[in-house]
């Protein structure tokens, strides 16, 4: 028996749990009314603002037998930028942040994972913010991968976190008085795509 754990953000994203050797590549579409990617950035030192984005897609696939064959990748639409506040968003969406006219997605695709304990994983991919792309580490744990109790779906869940610096992305505006590192938070389900009859997917 071997762990996967894996998740994709995202900002992005993701998986992990026990399975056969014999188990073959399953993909899972993001369960977007639970998965939920917030970031939080302090604000001239007084406290430390959150905020969300409302609008993403993202997928990701789980290899039980090589982790390293697993993969995530994250669409965010970057004019779903959420702060509470309409003043607040439009300034965000403007030139002086994420320029949404001009970049209007940021994408992360998984590049490697490493295993770090019982549950839990580093997953490095390439995050492309404003037409820069870096790469980023996520720490994620795996909270539960198993049959949904209200139906016949087989879902996965995960946290993940990341911290990145806003000026490697050549986001500067308002520095250092508004905070260069912005802490990443994401919540994710998975929902399995299942086979027709016959393919096999390994463990339920």
């Amino acid at each position: 028996m071997k762990k996967l754990f894996l998740v994709a953000l995202s900002v992005a994203f993701m998986a992990g749990f026990s399975g056969s050797a014999k188990a073959q590549i399953e993909t899972y579409q993001f369960d977007k009314a639970h998965t939920q990617i917030f970031f939080a950035v302090n604000h001239l030192g007084f406290s430390n603002s959150h905020g969300k984005f409302l609008d993403y897609d993202g997928s990701f696939t789980m290899d039980r037998s090589a982790p390293e064959n697993s993969s995530v990748a994250v669409t965010i639409q970057t004019a779903s930028i959420d702060m509470d506040d309409e003043k607040w968003d439009e300034h965000l969406k403007g030139a002086d942040f994420f320029n949404v006219e001009t970049f209007p997605e940021m994408t992360f695709k998984s590049t490697g994972i490493s295993i770090t304990g019982e549950n839990t994983a580093d997953i490095t991919g390439d995050l492309t913010l404003l037409g820069v792309t870096k790469p980023v580490v996520l720490h994620v744990t795996h909270n539960k991968s198993a049959k949904h109790p209200f139906g016949d779906k087989y879902m996965s869940g995960f946290s993940a976190e990341a911290t990145i610096k806003r000026s490697d992305f050549g986001m500067n505006y308002g520095l250092p008085m508004v905070g260069d590192d912005v802490k990443i938070m994401i919540e994710v389900e998975g929902e399995r795509e299942e086979h027709a009859a016959g393919e096999g997917m390994g463990n339920k």
